[in-house]
Parts: C-alpha cells; structure tokens; sequence
C-alpha cells in the first residue's frame, strides 16, 4: 500500500493561492495609510516630528513650573528632554534591526521584543490610549482656541457655547482625516509645526514685553502640604505629556525609503535632531518665561494669562488652532491604520473610498463627542500624561531594547537603561495620581453640556 500521489493539478493550485494570497495583501498594504507610500524626505520626519512632539502642552508649562518651583521645574524639564530623546534614538535604531525587515508600527516592535500575542497586548492598549487621548483633548483644545478667539476679536457678542466651537473644530477634520496617508497630510503638518514655533514666540515675546509683574510670588499656591503635593505630582504629568512624540516614530520612519546601504534611521535622525532643537526653542523660553513674568498666577494656557495686545493673542490662538488640526491628524493616522487593517485583514470588508469614509468619520465622531462631554482639559492631561505617555515614552523603548539586545549587566547601556525604566515607572504612577485629583476637583464644578 504506497502513498497515495495527488492529481497533478493541485501542486499547481497552491502555489497559485500562494502567489494570489501574497499579491492580495501586498495591494492591501499599498493601501494602508502607513505602508502605502514609502518616498518622504528627511524633513518631512523634522517637521512630523516636531508636530507630533509640540502639542498644545507647550501652553501649559507656566503652570507647570509653577506648580514644580524654580529648582525642581527646571531639572524636570531638561531630563525629560534628554531621556526622550535618547528613547527616540532607540526606536529609530529598532525600526530596521532585523536585515530585510521594517517595524513599520509600534505594535509590531512590540511582538518582535515580547512575542506575538504578548506584543500586541502590552503595546496596542497603550498606543491607542495615547493616541485616542490626544486626538479628544486636541478636540477640546481646539474648540477652546476658536472660542478664545471669537471672544477676543469680538468681546462685545452673543455668548456661544464651547459645545459649538468644538463641533466646528470637528468639522474640518471629518475632510481632513479623508486624506489617504502621511506624506498627503506633509502640507497639513509643514503648517502646524511653523505655526507651534509661532505662538511659542508669542507667548514667550509676550511675556518679556509685559515683564515681571509686580508683586510676583514664586512659591506654591496650595495651602496645605498634601494639595502642593498632589499638584506637583500633576505637573509630572503636564511636563510628560508635552514631550509625547514617541507613538507615531516609527510610523513616521515608515514613509522613509530604505536601501542595505542607505538605511531610514540616517535620514530619520536627521529629522529627529531638528526636531528636538526646535522643541528646545518652543519649551524652554516659554516655561521659564512664563513663570518668570507671572510667578504662581499663571493660568493653566499661558494665552489666556496675557490678555493684551489683543489682536496679537487673536492671532496667537488662531495658530493654536491650525497647529492642532496638524496635530490631530498625525495622531489620527496608527489608528485610522489600526481600524483599516482590522477591517480589511480580520473582517474581509473590501478596501476602498466608502470604507475610509464611514470608518474615518465614524472615529472623528466619536472624538468630538467625549470632548464635548467632558472637556476639563487639563487633569485629563495630566491623568492620560502619566498613564500612557509615560510609558511609551520613557521605558517602552528601553524595555524592548533590554529584551532584544540584551546588553550585559552593568554596562552602561543595561544601566541607562534601567535609570530610565525607574525614573519612567515613578513618572507614571505620581503624575496619574495627581491628574486624578484635578479631574475629581473640576468635575465638582462643572455642568455638562455648558
């Protein structure tokens, strides 16, 4: 009884089906807004880059500072800087560690670094917190700059509800989000990150016009110790949030063409260093600034504090807006990519114009609505900035690098390393306690649908 041949025909068959199943989701991945279009220049990284990093938490750093005082705000600020940075060079070195191969996504770092199943989990929970955080808080950002701006140019008018504007800040992004992938949005974000540069020198140039003001105090304003406390904790937050740029890296580094001899991680980290030189020229001139002319009576969007030359903090808000729309975007793409390819690779829905729109739109609409209902903005920075940014931002990396290059004990890498695991954990745990404690004092005060 020999084994039995199979007909001819079928040796045939499979490897048509195979041929078939690798054509169908090589044009699947034409079609994904990450992988479909792989010709960016190294500055269009620089300037995605520094859209994605500069977020509307620049405006927020007074108040920071205010809440961290002189010594501790400064270190803060500074060592942030240098750890994320050095994260950031580590995503940009893991993106094509593997010969022949691109992470053209976070999560799929993460299924390299810990396993397939494992991967998923740790990473895509985070990354979509962060991502999902960021685009309801931009909402809410958003609706309030166009609010500020119509009472600014307009002080005398009819009072309209924040609801309003957030729906029209809404409204672009349900054209916008149509655009297919990153380098069709490069326009978009090219303004935003001239625009964030913009009104970081306004508020800064602003500050300096107006001086010190008289009878400045730079203490802390809580009057009890557990109050200065938890507010310290919350600037932990505030200051993590504003150097979040790390959940778009590597699908940013996926736009980049790559050859054996001329890698993407050369011209990413051309970018990449532009970038931070750019946030360095947004954040440290306004944090200090800021603080400096105001002391403790900063308020929590250092726009708000200077309330004249009015035309010139009209303008200042107008830029916010274009910057957050920017923005938006570049954070809306992971996930309009994660939605797509569930859609397409799990569910077999058919890839095309009526799919993006119903999905996309459906995404923006969700946005805006948990904006609207709950648009205490700054505890939500501060809760989201220490539960989601932290990580991904500051150990994540060092993680996976730990689990993929596993330098040796005692090393200065396997050191770096660990310090920056520690001081990233810390960060996570403190700032998420104290942006609780803002979002449980404004709920107190606040009215829905105001």
């Amino acid at each position: 009884m020999g084994t039995e041949v199979p007909p001819h025909g079928t040796y045939k068959n499979n490897t048509y089906q195979g041929e078939n199943q690798q054509r169908k989701e090589k044009s699947i991945d034409e079609w994904l807004p990450i992988t479909s279009s792989r010709n960016a220049k190294w500055w269009y990284s620089a300037f995605h880059n520094v859209t994605a990093m500069v977020g509307a938490g620049v405006l927020s750093l007074p108040y920071a500072m205010s809440e961290l005082g002189w010594g501790p705000g400064i270190t803060v600020l500074i060592l942030s800087w240098i750890i994320t940075l050095y994260t950031l060079w580590q995503m940009v070195e893991m993106h094509e560690m593997v010969p022949g191969k691109r992470f053209d996504r976070y999560h799929e770092l993460g299924q390299h670094a810990f396993g397939e199943k494992l991967g998923l989990w740790i990473v895509v929970p985070q990354q979509l917190i962060v991502e999902v955080g960021v685009n309801i808080v931009y909402m809410v950002t958003g609706g309030k700059s166009l609010k500020k701006f119509h009472d600014v140019v307009c002080p005398d008018c009819k009072n309209i509800k924040l609801t309003y504007f957030i729906m029209i800040f809404a409204s672009v992004h349900f054209v916008l989000s149509q655009l297919p992938n990153f380098n069709s949005i490069s326009g978009v974000s090219l303004a935003a990150a001239v625009m964030s540069l913009s009104y970081s020198t306004i508020a800064w140039g602003a500050s300096v016009d107006k001086g010190k003001q008289p009878g400045v105090e730079y203490g802390y304003k809580s009057s009890s110790t557990a109050g200065t406390v938890l507010s310290f904790f919350s600037a932990l937050g505030d200051v993590a949030f504003a150097y979040a740029g790390h959940n778009v890296v590597l699908e940013i580094q996926a736009t980049i063409p790559s050859t054996p001899e001329k890698p993407s991680k050369k011209p990413m980290w051309k970018g990449v260093i532009v970038a931070y030189m750019v946030v360095a020229l947004c954040y440290f001139p306004v944090a200090l600034i800021g603080y400096w002319a105001f002391g403790n009576s900063v308020s929590d969007n250092i726009l708000i504090t200077l309330e004249k030359p009015r035309w010139l903090i009209a303008m200042a808000n107008m830029m916010v807006v274009i910057h957050v729309i920017g923005s938006y975007q570049i954070y809306a793409m992971p996930v309009f990519d994660m939605i797509e390819t569930v859609l397409v690779k799990k569910l077999h829905f058919p890839p095309g114009v009526t799919l993006r729109l119903i999905a996309r739109s459906l995404y923006v609409a969700f946005t805006m609505f948990i904006g609207i209902t709950f648009p205490f903005f700054g505890g939500l920075l501060g809760f989201f900035g220490g539960f989601a940014f932290a990580p991904t931002t500051y150990f994540l990396p060092c993680i996976m690098w730990l689990a993929i290059y596993k330098p040796r004990r005692g090393s200065l890498s396997w050191i770096t390393n660990w310090v920056c695991i520690i001081l990233g954990i810390c960060l996570m745990f403190l700032s998420s306690i104290g942006g609780l404690r803002q979002i449980i004092i404004n709920a107190s005060t606040y009215q829905f649908y105001s």
